[in-house]
């Protein structure tokens, strides 16, 4: 079965009166998405379990003004600078700039109206499942230095793997961290919090947070904290642990740093996560070096869905791909700074390995 193109359908407006598309990408795997122009939002990701089954496997709002709203980003592409940056200060060749605070006195995901909040144009492909949305960020956007064309591509493979492409060019020097923020819940929205899942992480390190969930210290070795994934385990048995750093966060609210990359922008993996109720697996793959995991520690319950499932605390669990959070004011970090004549660019895979393998053709 050949893939198909993209096909678009009206979403409502937000309550500024800005019209919502939502297209859907189709694969011959069974898996589907469907992504909206505002923020960019991955609002569902339809994948069947072993017996054909079909659910989607990421938290979603029921309208286009529920995301519009604050909220916990679900399924969004945020930017310019993903996770935190403290103080909103930074400064890049000797200049200061400031962004606005929006959490605990520090920058979170671009600031209070960051790229989760725009409006994105949408390229569908004309012969596959595939959607390009692109941005222009204006210089002195949210207090970042440059105007930043940025393009992202959402893409299903005949496999039911959906990939997320980000490009971006900017006139000035910047600094720039993007990823998507869906998420997870292998069982479907409905079936409760994610304590059972099954949750392995490629990083051997991870980074330490002060109570305001910026980074302290150097690097710290998973072995023998909560922290180390490298084997699998259930969710609700790590966060059941006796330590300062889930206290903290509530839960999971911190960056692994994952091991090398066989070559330089080659993809790896960065996590495998597994719902033992469902049959479903999910493996996350990228060129990023760091993945952000966040076991949905705020959520209370009162946000729903359009079929008026409610999302629990612990009801999803995020596996943000990015750069590492506070970059720009960490010099030992990898460096977030892109300059003119540069191109940023950064690969991440939702694969699915519970299903079948495609069909060879001809």
């Amino acid at each position: 079965m050949p893939q198909t193109a993209p096909h678009r359908e009206p979403f409502g407006h937000t309550p500024d009166g800005r019209p919502v598309d939502l297209w859907r990408l189709e694969s011959a795997s069974g898996v589907s998405a469907e992504i909206l122009t505002h923020g960019g939002v991955l609002h569902r990701l339809s994948v069947p379990d072993p017996a054909g089954r079909s659910r989607s496997v990421v938290l979603s709002l029921p309208d286009a003004a529920a995301y519009a709203g604050p909220g916990p980003y679900f399924g969004a592409l945020v930017g310019r600078f993903a996770n935190r940056i403290a103080g909103g200060r930074f400064s890049i060749d000797g200049q200061s700039h400031r962004a606005p605070a929006n959490d605990q006195g520090h920058t979170l995901h671009g600031g209070p109206e960051g790229f989760h909040s725009r409006p994105w144009r949408a390229e569908p492909a004309a012969d596959r499942a595939a959607l390009r949305l692109s941005l222009l960020s204006p210089d002195g956007d949210m207090g970042f230095p440059g105007a930043l064309t940025v393009s992202v591509l959402y893409a299903l493979d005949e496999a039911g793997t959906l990939s997320v492409s980000f490009e971006a060019v900017t006139d000035r020097p910047t600094v720039l961290n993007l990823t998507n923020h869906a998420y997870f819940n292998l069982g479907g929205a409905g079936s409760g919090d994610v304590l059972g899942h099954l949750l392995e992480v490629d990083g051997d390190q991870y980074l330490p947070v002060a109570p305001d969930a910026i980074p302290y210290g150097p690097l710290q070795a998973v072995a023998g904290t909560p922290f180390d994934l490298t084997r699998a385990r259930p969710v609700g048995d790590a966060l059941a642990a006796e330590d300062q750093q889930l206290k903290n966060a509530g839960g999971f609210d911190h960056c692994w740093v994952l091991r090398p990359a066989a070559a330089p922008g080659a993809l790896r993996r960065a996590a495998r996560l597994a719902d033992p109720a469902s049959g479903r697996a999910l493996e996350v793959w990228t060129t990023e070096p760091g993945v952000q995991v966040y076991t949905a520690n705020r959520l209370d319950g009162t946000l729903a869905d359009a079929d008026g499932h409610h999302h629990p605390r612990h009801g999803g669990i995020c596996l943000e791909t990015q750069h590492l959070p506070d970059s720009p004011n960490r010099p030992e970090y990898p460096s977030t700074v892109l300059r003119p004549g540069e191109r940023f660019t950064s690969r991440t895979e939702f694969r699915f390995p519970h299903l079948p393998a495609p069909r060879p053709t001809g």
